[in-house]
């Protein structure tokens, strides 16, 4: 399946159903705050596996309690596509477990 570029409204119409995500120039962005630099790092694992598995990579910074990644789509010229919104939802899913808050 290609993949596309989304169009403005439809990028700012589908952050509206992510809270805490924003778009950063030409990427969504979101960081996280976590009780421990392990439980920090125990996310960004689960986080690599997620992208693993829809091999789609975010790029992810680790700093003590704090996890922030931003995501966009090399492949059509760093714009944010259905893969980036499909990576942030599963993201999404994954935080709790890991006692992240926004």
């Amino acid at each position: 399946m290609p993949v596309e570029p989304l169009p403005q409204k439809e990028i700012e119409d589908r952050l509206a159903q992510l809270p805490g995500w924003s778009l950063d120039g030409d990427r969504l962005a979101r960081s996280y705050r976590l009780g421990s630099h392990f439980a920090a790092a125990a996310m960004v694992v689960h986080i690599a596996q997620v992208q693993e598995e829809l091999d789609h990579h975010a790029d992810l910074t680790l700093s003590y309690h704090t996890v922030s990644l931003t995501v966009n789509t090399h492949s059509v010229g760093g714009a944010v596509t259905e893969l980036d919104f499909e990576l942030a939802r599963r993201i999404e899913e994954l935080a709790p477990a890991h006692g992240a808050r926004g």
